[in-house]
């Protein structure tokens, strides 16, 4: 058998990355023009286009919304893979739309804070830091905005955007109210000094980690999960706070709220501290999701790698079939 040779990556062409970048910055021109009911419609015409013609993209969707929903039907699925999609391209207009519309005169116009989180304002205010975690799902992006905005120190940890200039001016927009990103690669020094001086790290918590996840159950099925943040918590001895921002119809208004907060009295009690932590804020996520399934990205390629017994099964069924 022929082993899989890997793509190389394409070298940077700092001209077209240029042009990318000036497309981006007119359409952001743009997209501040128009009134925000108009803007939110736009966004999601561009979604039903997406859907259109990304058929890679909508088979993943609707076959992972098959897996996860095993009780729903064909036009469920469609429906609400087709308004993940509409939720997606509605996100990047309202990111780009952050800095007008939510500032500290007018976020209360457009953001309602859930009783749910009293709890875990009162923690995060506390000064002896916090992780918390959402998943792609309504805003996340608005979500961290909304925390600098009420002047909660925030730090929010991302990979960088390949294109240099894209990733130099949403950085500008991230921060501009006080969020603070910080780089996926190679962060680890400044994690640890952000978790001793007591501030807020954030986490988007549901991508794949690879082969060297811990494989915990989201939505019935194994996904491999990232160790970080549950030994983050565990060396710092620090509360994770399980939070989301979900769009409110089609307005650009969100509901920010949390759906747990872990607390370490609970994971001392585990016999595998670890993996239960990981498995608990992997089934807030979930739990949050399934509250308005239609604002998750189903796109996502969240089942990739597989556990090592489905691997070595898979691998067994290929050389009987030889």
């Amino acid at each position: 058998m022929s082993k899989k040779v890997r793509k190389k990556r394409k070298k940077p062409n700092k001209f077209v990355d240029y042009m990318v970048y000036l497309a981006l910055r007119l359409v952001s021109v743009f997209i501040q023009i128009p009134d925000t009911a108009t803007s939110v419609r736009m966004a999601r015409a561009l979604g039903s286009g997406l859907w259109a013609i990304y058929k890679r993209g909508r088979i993943r969707a609707i076959d992972n919304l098959r897996q996860s929903f095993p009780d729903k039907d064909d036009s469920w699925y469609e429906a609400t893979a087709k308004r993940s999609l509409e939720q997606i391209a509605m996100l990047a207009f309202d990111s780009l739309r952050c800095t007008r519309l939510i500032t500290r005169s007018t976020w209360k116009q457009h953001i309602v804070l859930e009783d749910n989180l009293a709890a875990a304002l009162k923690i995060i205010m506390g000064g002896r830091g916090v992780i918390m975690v959402t998943g792609h799902y309504g805003n996340f992006e608005v979500l961290g905005y909304v925390l600098a905005t009420l002047g909660l120190e925030s730090y929010s940890v991302a990979r960088p955007i390949d294109n240099p200039y894209i990733n130099q001016y949403l950085l500008g927009v991230r921060e501009n109210q006080g969020q603070i990103i910080v780089d996926k690669k190679g962060a680890t020094e400044q994690i640890l000094n952000i978790l001793e001086q007591g501030s807020t790290l954030s986490f988007v918590a549901d991508q794949n980690a690879g082969k060297k996840g811990i494989f915990v159950d989201f939505f019935g099925r194994k996904a491999s999960t990232y160790k970080s943040i549950g030994l983050l918590a565990m060396q710092y001895d620090l509360p994770i706070v399980v939070g989301y921002c979900r769009r409110i119809g089609d307005e650009y208004k969100f509901s920010v709220g949390v759906e747990e907060v872990i607390y370490p009295d609970q994971w001392k009690q585990q016999d595998r501290p670890l993996d239960w932590i990981t498995q608990q804020y992997t089934a807030a996520i979930e739990s949050f999701i399934r509250k308005d399934p239609s604002q998750y990205w189903w796109i996502h390629r969240r089942w990739k790698t597989r556990p090592p017994a489905e691997r070595r099964a898979a691998k067994a069924k290929e050389k009987q079939s030889i």
